[in-house]
């Protein structure tokens, strides 16, 4: 999906900041991989009447897959040129190849929708967001930060608006399962899904994906800019989340919901902490006032961009940081963030094969959860000084060269690793 290019170590100012850069941005993606296993494993509400919140949730949901798409615009920027964006041959190449490239995530994608899971894959959410930005790649931090902003706050209202539009066709336009091959034969249906229906909709999630391309364009390798994505993220966060709690408690827009949902004793209060998938939303404008995980409301994608953005700047620390004390903390995590779709892949087989199917005797879900993830880290570690590809990011790596006509070039880096944002 993005690739990453061979840090440079030559012992320059500038060759160090790249690579405790490129560092910094794979063991974010590593963080959150292993924050969206967790929401896949662990339980995020609890096993009582009210739908009790846990801290997984009240952490991870949202947040997690937020920050691998903000991610993945980075990536994206990072391998179109950084600060100075590719322009006229370069840059169709470029498009081409990333284009290539999420066909690869796609084909993925359909294939896990055979898997019997209950789990909501992002694969071919994925595969169409990257399709999506194609056009905004060769733009400007500035043009990218206005666009994004009125992204985030137009596609919500738009969502609102064309939503049960497509919930009132017949059959709706929505597809309740993960996207598999045989929802090719009905193309409006799979669309209406990813777009807008489903539980990643692409109409509101490309902010995210500009909010990372124009971080990925800015200068992150100096001091001051980190300092301010840290700043701003933070502040963007609280205000967001701040506004929503106003909006829906002391201004009255949750009792309008729960009134409007037409059962007292739904635990709208709940979901509205950790997850409104699945939710339709409609019928009441107070659904955008909302800065619930996964509603895709302006307040949700304001709240989980500055996390991530925050996320983004302490990482690039942490990467400085070991550069610094020539010690590579952050080993395990980025090789896991450089072997993203192989790992998530995985992850999803080692899933549907315990689904409804009782745990071997001595195991729990907690165990279940910090053997993948320990698997994670020591595979990442491995392949990381191997210096190796995994299996995905080979072929993603292939048809990204092959868009871009570099297919067979640059045989003696081959074997480093990509990110399969």
């Amino acid at each position: 999906m993005t690739s990453r290019g061979t840090a440079p170590r030559s012992g320059t100012a500038r060759g160090t900041a790249a690579a405790a850069r490129l560092a910094g941005i794979d063991a974010a993606r590593g963080l959150a991989l292993l924050g969206m296993m967790a929401t896949h494993v662990l339980p995020t509400f609890e096993s009582d009447s009210q739908l009790t919140p846990t801290w997984i949730g009240l952490t991870f949901s949202g947040r997690a897959a937020a920050l691998f798409a903000v991610l993945a615009g980075i990536g994206l920027a990072l391998s179109t040129g950084k600060e100075r964006p590719l322009e006229g041959r370069e840059l169709r190449a470029a498009r081409r190849g990333i284009a290539l490239r999420a066909l690869v995530v796609g084909v993925v994608g359909l294939s896990l929708g055979a898997l019997e899971i209950n789990i909501a894959v992002i694969l071919v959410h994925y595969a169409l967001l990257f399709l999506c930005v194609l056009p905004f790649i060769g733009l400007r931090p500035r043009r990218l930060w206005a666009l994004a902003a009125a992204w985030v706050l137009a596609s919500p209202v738009l969502a609102y608006l064309l939503r049960p539009w497509l919930l009132a066709a017949e059959p709706p336009l929505q597809l309740g399962h993960n996207p598999g091959w045989e929802d090719l034969a009905a193309p409006a249906r799979l669309l209406g899904d990813q777009f807008l229906t489903g539980y990643y909709p692409v109409l509101q999630w490309i902010a995210y994906l500009l909010v990372g391309l124009a971080i990925g364009r800015l200068a992150l390798s100096t001091a001051a800019v980190p300092a301010l994505l840290l700043a701003a993220g933070t502040i963007t966060a609280v205000l967001a989340k701040w506004l929503s709690v106003v909006l829906m408690e002391d201004w009255g827009g949750r009792a309008a919901l729960q009134e409007s949902l037409g059962d007292p004793a739904y635990p709208l209060a709940s979901l509205l902490q950790v997850n409104l998938a699945g939710i339709e939303q409609s019928g009441s404008a107070w659904w955008l006032a909302s800065s619930a995980p996964h509603s895709g409301t302006t307040l949700d994608l304001l709240h989980t961009s500055g996390v991530a953005a925050a996320v983004v700047r302490v990482f690039l620390l942490l990467g400085r940081l070991a550069d610094w004390i020539q010690l590579d903390l952050l080993l395990p995590l980025r090789g896991a963030g450089a072997l993203t779709l192989s790992l998530y892949t995985a992850h999803l087989c080692v899933m549907a094969s315990l689904y409804n199917h009782p745990l071997p005797a001595g195991w729990t879900v907690e165990g279940v959860y910090w053997a993948q993830a320990l698997a994670v880290l020591v595979l990442g570690a491995a392949f990381a000084v191997l210096s190796w590809r995994g299996p995905l990011e080979w072929l993603g790596h292939a048809a990204n060269q092959l868009g871009r006509g570099q297919l067979g070039r640059n045989r003696a880096g081959r074997g480093r690793g990509t990110q399969p944002r």
